[in-house]
C-alpha cells in the first residue's frame, strides 16, 4: 500500500477543511495567512493500491506560479509527515510532545490547503497534482526517527522559503502579497525547526549549520531543496525552472 497526500474532497471529514478551500480575495489573503496558528482538521494519509499511483514527472513549472508550487509541493510533504506522527506516535515520545506535534500538524495543513488555495483562486491557476509521499525510511513510533526527519524537514524549509523570496517577480501585480505571505508562513516554520532542534540537542536552535558568521539563516535553491525532498516523493519532482 502506498499513502496519498489527501486533499479537498477526496479528505476525511472534507467539511471540516471547507474554510480552506472558500475563494480567496486579495483583501482576505492576508488574513488567512494570519491563521496559522488556528485549529483546522487533520489530514490523514489514505490508502490506495500501487496502480493507482503510478509515479510521474512533475513539474512545478515557472515564474511566480512555479515558487507558490514549489512551497505548495513541500507543504505537502511535511503535512503528510505530521499527520503520521499524530496518527501514529512514537511509543517513546516526551510529555507534552504528542501535543506539540499535534499543533504542528495543524498548522502544516493549514499553509498546506492555503497554498493551493492562494493559487486557485489568487494567481487563478491550477496547482501541480496531489502527490504520494514515501515514508519507508522513517520509523514512526520512533522519537529519535521522528525528531531528526522532522528536523531535516524543518530546516530544509526554512532554508527553501529564505531561496525562494528572490524568485518571485514584482511585475506580477500580486507578487508583493505572495512574498509577505511566504515571510509569515517560514516565520512558523523557523518556529518549529528551532524547537525540534533543541528537543534534540537543548541550545542548538541556531547552529552555525543554519545560521551564519553574519547572524543570517541558511538558504537553498529550489533544485537543491527538491534533490533533498526526493526520497520522501514517490513522483518525480522538476525544480529546473521554478522561478524563471
Amino acid at each position: 500500500m502506498s499513502h496519498k497526500i489527501l486533499s479537498g474532497s477526496q479528505a476525511p471529514e472534507a467539511n471540516l477543511d471547507q474554510p480552506l478551500y472558500t475563494p480567496i480575495k486579495r483583501r482576505s489573503f492576508f488574513m488567512y495567512a494570519g491563521a496559522t496558528a488556528g485549529a483546522t482538521a487533520l489530514v490523514l494519509a489514505g490508502c490506495k493500491k500501487d496502480d493507482e499511483n503510478s509515479p510521474g514527472i512533475v513539474s512545478l513549472g515557472n515564474g511566480n506560479l512555479s515558487v507558490l508550487n514549489y512551497a505548495y509541493a513541500l507543504e505537502q510533504l511535511e503535512a503528510a509527515f505530521y499527520a503520521q506522527v499524530v496518527k501514529t506516535p512514537a511509543t517513546d515520545f516526551k510529555s507534552g510532545e504528542l501535543a506539540y506535534f499535534t499543533q504542528v500538524a495543524a498548522h502544516e495543513a493549514i499553509h498546506r490547503d492555503f497554498l493551493k488555495a492562494a493559487i486557485i483562486n489568487v494567481a487563478k491557476a491550477s496547482p501541480i497534482q496531489d502527490l504520494t509521499p514515501n515514508f519507508s525510511s522513517i520509523t514512526f513510533t520512533s522519537r529519535a526517527s521522528v525528531l531528526a526527519t522532522a528536523q531535516a524537514f524543518e530546516d530544509l524549509g526554512v532554508a527553501a522559503y529564505n531561496g525562494a523570496g528572490k524568485l518571485i517577480s514584482a511585475s506580477d501585480s500580486n507578487g508583493a502579497t505572495y512574498l509577505t505571505v511566504a515571510g509569515k508562513i517560514v516565520s512558523v516554520e523557523a518556529r518549529h525547526a528551532a524547537y525540534v532542534r533543541d528537543l534534540i540537542t537543548p541550545g542548538s536552535f541556531a547552529d552555525d549549520n543554519q545560521v551564519d558568521s553574519n547572524g543570517l539563516d541558511k538558504s537553498m535553491t529550489p533544485t537543491a531543496v527538491i534533490a533533498v525532498a526526493q526520497k520522501y516523493i514517490n513522483q518525480t519532482l522538476d525544480a529546473s525552472s521554478v522561478g524563471k
